[in-house]
Protein backbone atom coordinates (compact mmCIF):
# COMPACT_ATOMS: atom_id res chain seq x y z
CA UNK A 1 0.00 0.00 0.00
CA UNK A 2 1.19 3.36 -0.80
CA UNK A 3 -0.03 6.62 0.21
CA UNK A 4 1.03 9.73 -1.89
CA UNK A 5 0.45 13.27 -1.87
CA UNK A 6 -0.77 14.57 -4.99
CA UNK A 7 -0.37 18.16 -3.99
CA UNK A 8 3.25 17.47 -4.06
CA UNK A 9 2.71 16.20 -7.61
CA UNK A 10 1.35 19.80 -8.76
CA UNK A 11 3.96 21.71 -6.79
CA UNK A 12 6.71 20.30 -8.61
CA UNK A 13 5.07 20.15 -12.16
CA UNK A 14 4.65 24.08 -11.53
CA UNK A 15 7.48 25.22 -9.97
CA UNK A 16 9.59 23.51 -12.36
CA UNK A 17 6.99 24.92 -15.64
CA UNK A 18 7.72 28.73 -13.82
CA UNK A 19 11.53 28.13 -14.06
CA UNK A 20 11.66 26.44 -17.14
CA UNK A 21 9.87 29.86 -18.47
CA UNK A 22 12.34 31.78 -16.38
CA UNK A 23 15.42 30.38 -17.70
CA UNK A 24 13.57 30.36 -21.71
CA UNK A 25 12.49 33.97 -21.21
CA UNK A 26 16.10 35.13 -19.96
CA UNK A 27 14.95 35.19 -16.34
CA UNK A 28 14.37 39.29 -16.02
CA UNK A 29 13.30 38.69 -12.39
CA UNK A 30 16.84 37.78 -11.51
CA UNK A 31 15.94 34.88 -9.97
CA UNK A 32 18.23 32.03 -8.75
CA UNK A 33 17.54 28.66 -11.02
CA UNK A 34 19.84 25.74 -9.75
CA UNK A 35 18.61 23.09 -7.87
CA UNK A 36 18.93 23.61 -4.14
CA UNK A 37 16.85 27.07 -4.96
CA UNK A 38 14.20 25.35 -6.62
CA UNK A 39 14.15 22.71 -3.76
CA UNK A 40 13.48 25.32 -1.86
CA UNK A 41 10.79 27.05 -3.06
CA UNK A 42 8.85 23.65 -3.71
CA UNK A 43 9.18 22.85 0.40
CA UNK A 44 8.27 26.37 1.70
CA UNK A 45 4.98 25.80 -0.95
CA UNK A 46 4.18 22.24 0.13
CA UNK A 47 4.33 23.36 3.96
CA UNK A 48 1.92 26.08 3.50
CA UNK A 49 -0.45 23.82 1.55
CA UNK A 50 -2.88 20.93 3.09
CA UNK A 51 -2.10 17.87 1.92
CA UNK A 52 -4.41 15.46 -0.49
CA UNK A 53 -3.47 11.72 -0.19
CA UNK A 54 -4.93 9.38 -2.14
CA UNK A 55 -4.11 5.27 -1.86
CA UNK A 56 -5.79 4.33 -5.27
CA UNK A 57 -6.69 4.56 -8.76
CA UNK A 58 -10.21 5.54 -8.07
CA UNK A 59 -8.85 8.35 -5.40
CA UNK A 60 -6.47 9.27 -8.46
CA UNK A 61 -9.68 9.52 -11.02
CA UNK A 62 -11.69 11.66 -7.88
CA UNK A 63 -9.31 14.22 -8.03
CA UNK A 64 -9.54 14.87 -11.50
CA UNK A 65 -12.96 14.45 -11.61
CA UNK A 66 -13.55 17.40 -8.80
CA UNK A 67 -12.68 20.80 -10.98
CA UNK A 68 -13.83 23.24 -8.95
CA UNK A 69 -11.88 22.39 -6.20
CA UNK A 70 -9.08 21.60 -8.26
CA UNK A 71 -9.09 25.11 -9.68
CA UNK A 72 -9.31 26.79 -6.11
CA UNK A 73 -6.39 24.35 -5.44
CA UNK A 74 -4.29 25.83 -8.03
CA UNK A 75 -5.44 29.36 -7.39
CA UNK A 76 -3.78 28.42 -3.96
CA UNK A 77 -0.77 26.79 -4.72
CA UNK A 78 0.25 29.43 -7.13
CA UNK A 79 0.30 32.26 -5.31
CA UNK A 80 2.11 29.92 -2.30
CA UNK A 81 4.56 28.99 -4.92
CA UNK A 82 4.70 33.13 -5.87
CA UNK A 83 5.33 34.05 -2.32
CA UNK A 84 7.90 30.95 -2.13
CA UNK A 85 10.10 32.54 -4.89
CA UNK A 86 10.44 35.86 -3.53
CA UNK A 87 11.00 34.33 -0.27
CA UNK A 88 13.91 32.01 -1.33
CA UNK A 89 15.10 34.85 -3.55
CA UNK A 90 15.99 36.87 -0.99
CA UNK A 91 17.26 34.17 1.36
CA UNK A 92 19.40 31.90 -0.54
CA UNK A 93 21.27 29.27 1.11
CA UNK A 94 24.74 30.37 2.27
CA UNK A 95 26.43 27.05 2.03
CA UNK A 96 25.54 26.02 -1.00
CA UNK A 97 26.71 26.52 -4.65
CA UNK A 98 24.25 28.67 -6.67
CA UNK A 99 25.76 28.13 -9.99
CA UNK A 100 23.42 24.54 -10.24
CA UNK A 101 25.57 21.79 -11.03
CA UNK A 102 28.78 22.58 -8.70
CA UNK A 103 29.68 21.06 -5.55
CA UNK A 104 26.74 18.04 -5.99
CA UNK A 105 28.10 14.67 -5.60
CA UNK A 106 25.60 12.74 -7.49
CA UNK A 107 26.39 10.90 -10.25
CA UNK A 108 24.36 11.34 -13.73
CA UNK A 109 20.51 10.68 -13.08
CA UNK A 110 20.48 8.11 -16.23
CA UNK A 111 22.79 5.61 -14.83
CA UNK A 112 21.72 2.89 -12.25
CA UNK A 113 22.34 3.84 -8.64
CA UNK A 114 22.11 2.41 -5.37
CA UNK A 115 20.51 4.86 -3.61
CA UNK A 116 21.83 4.64 0.12
CA UNK A 117 18.96 5.24 2.44
CA UNK A 118 19.09 8.56 4.76
CA UNK A 119 20.96 7.27 7.95
CA UNK A 120 19.51 8.46 11.44
CA UNK A 121 19.47 7.85 15.26
CA UNK A 122 20.23 8.94 18.56
CA UNK A 123 23.02 9.68 20.95
CA UNK A 124 22.55 9.79 24.50
CA UNK A 125 24.86 10.10 27.82
CA UNK A 126 25.91 6.50 29.17
CA UNK A 127 25.43 8.12 32.79
CA UNK A 128 22.62 10.07 33.19
CA UNK A 129 20.84 8.80 29.90
CA UNK A 130 20.19 12.23 28.45
CA UNK A 131 20.75 13.20 25.17
CA UNK A 132 24.48 14.43 24.05
CA UNK A 133 24.04 17.99 23.22
CA UNK A 134 27.98 18.46 22.22
CA UNK A 135 29.50 16.15 19.48
CA UNK A 136 30.71 15.56 16.37
CA UNK A 137 29.65 12.68 14.67
CA UNK A 138 31.29 11.27 11.34
CA UNK A 139 30.08 8.75 9.28
CA UNK A 140 32.90 6.76 7.28
CA UNK A 141 33.88 3.95 4.56
CA UNK A 142 36.79 2.52 4.60
CA UNK A 143 38.28 5.21 6.88
CA UNK A 144 36.94 8.30 4.49
CA UNK A 145 34.30 10.66 4.89
CA UNK A 146 31.16 9.43 3.56
CA UNK A 147 30.03 11.91 0.46
CA UNK A 148 26.61 13.37 1.01
CA UNK A 149 23.86 13.89 -1.43
CA UNK A 150 24.28 17.68 -1.27
CA UNK A 151 25.19 20.38 1.16
CA UNK A 152 22.29 20.33 3.19
CA UNK A 153 23.52 17.25 4.75
CA UNK A 154 26.51 17.66 6.82
CA UNK A 155 29.15 14.92 7.18
CA UNK A 156 31.07 15.55 10.04
CA UNK A 157 27.49 16.46 11.59
CA UNK A 158 27.84 18.79 14.69
CA UNK A 159 24.98 18.15 17.92
CA UNK A 160 23.95 21.32 19.10
CA UNK A 161 21.49 21.45 22.01
CA UNK A 162 18.01 21.59 20.29
CA UNK A 163 18.61 18.42 18.41
CA UNK A 164 18.02 16.07 21.25
CA UNK A 165 21.05 13.77 20.57
CA UNK A 166 19.78 13.40 17.08
CA UNK A 167 22.04 13.03 13.71
CA UNK A 168 21.30 12.36 10.50
CA UNK A 169 23.29 11.55 6.82
CA UNK A 170 21.95 11.07 3.94
CA UNK A 171 24.86 9.46 1.45
CA UNK A 172 25.28 10.34 -2.43
CA UNK A 173 23.76 7.62 -4.39
CA UNK A 174 26.53 5.21 -5.91
CA UNK A 175 27.23 4.01 -9.41
CA UNK A 176 25.69 0.32 -10.21
CA UNK A 177 26.50 -1.40 -13.11
CA UNK A 178 22.44 -2.30 -13.56
CA UNK A 179 19.32 -2.24 -11.96
CA UNK A 180 18.17 -5.25 -9.60
CA UNK A 181 22.12 -5.28 -8.50
CA UNK A 182 22.75 -6.25 -4.68
CA UNK A 183 25.33 -4.35 -2.72
CA UNK A 184 26.43 -4.16 0.80
CA UNK A 185 27.38 -0.86 1.91
CA UNK A 186 29.85 -0.96 5.36
CA UNK A 187 30.19 2.37 7.51
CA UNK A 188 31.76 3.22 10.62
CA UNK A 189 29.96 6.06 12.62
CA UNK A 190 32.69 7.76 14.94
CA UNK A 191 31.33 10.30 17.92
CA UNK A 192 33.51 12.40 19.41
CA UNK A 193 32.46 14.58 22.81
CA UNK A 194 34.16 16.31 25.30
CA UNK A 195 35.01 13.99 28.34
CA UNK A 196 33.89 11.03 26.45
CA UNK A 197 35.68 8.10 25.00
CA UNK A 198 35.23 7.85 21.02
CA UNK A 199 32.39 5.76 20.63
CA UNK A 200 33.14 3.35 16.71
CA UNK A 201 29.84 1.88 15.65
CA UNK A 202 29.74 -0.39 12.76
CA UNK A 203 26.74 -1.53 10.71
CA UNK A 204 25.85 -2.60 7.45
CA UNK A 205 23.27 -1.41 5.08
CA UNK A 206 22.04 -3.58 1.75
CA UNK A 207 21.08 -2.00 -1.00
CA UNK A 208 19.40 -2.68 -4.37
CA UNK A 209 20.30 -1.00 -7.37
CA UNK A 210 17.51 1.32 -9.74
CA UNK A 211 16.85 3.15 -12.57
CA UNK A 212 17.03 6.53 -10.64
CA UNK A 213 18.41 8.40 -7.96
CA UNK A 214 15.91 9.06 -5.50
CA UNK A 215 14.84 12.81 -5.67
CA UNK A 216 13.48 13.45 -2.54
CA UNK A 217 13.89 12.45 1.25
CA UNK A 218 11.27 10.35 3.02
CA UNK A 219 11.00 8.79 6.28
CA UNK A 220 10.21 5.53 4.92
CA UNK A 221 13.26 5.26 2.93
CA UNK A 222 15.28 5.82 6.37
CA UNK A 223 17.70 3.34 8.30
CA UNK A 224 16.99 3.91 11.90
CA UNK A 225 20.18 2.76 14.02
CA UNK A 226 19.97 1.82 17.65
CA UNK A 227 20.12 4.41 20.16
CA UNK A 228 23.86 4.54 21.27
CA UNK A 229 25.26 5.73 24.61
CA UNK A 230 28.53 7.67 25.42
CA UNK A 231 30.98 6.69 28.56
CA UNK A 232 33.25 8.85 30.48
CA UNK A 233 36.81 7.15 30.01
CA UNK A 234 36.69 3.58 31.53
CA UNK A 235 33.19 3.85 32.58
CA UNK A 236 31.58 1.68 29.54
CA UNK A 237 34.31 -1.62 30.77
CA UNK A 238 32.99 -1.00 34.60
CA UNK A 239 29.49 -1.25 33.58
CA UNK A 240 29.26 -4.10 31.60
CA UNK A 241 29.52 -2.29 28.02
CA UNK A 242 32.86 -3.86 26.95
Amino acid sequence: MEVHNTVEDKVISEVDQIFAAFEKDGNPGKYCTCKQCRMDVICYTLNRLTPHYILSSRGASRVQSDNLECQQKAADISAQILEGLKRVKHNQRPNFDHSGVAGESEPDSKLPVYNVPAIMGRIFNGNNFSPVSDAVVELLWNGELVPMKDRNWQNPYSLVPNTDGSYSFWPAADLASSANKRKIFEYTLRINAPGFETLNHFFKIPVASEIRIAGFFSLERTFKLPDLYLFSPGEAEKNGYL
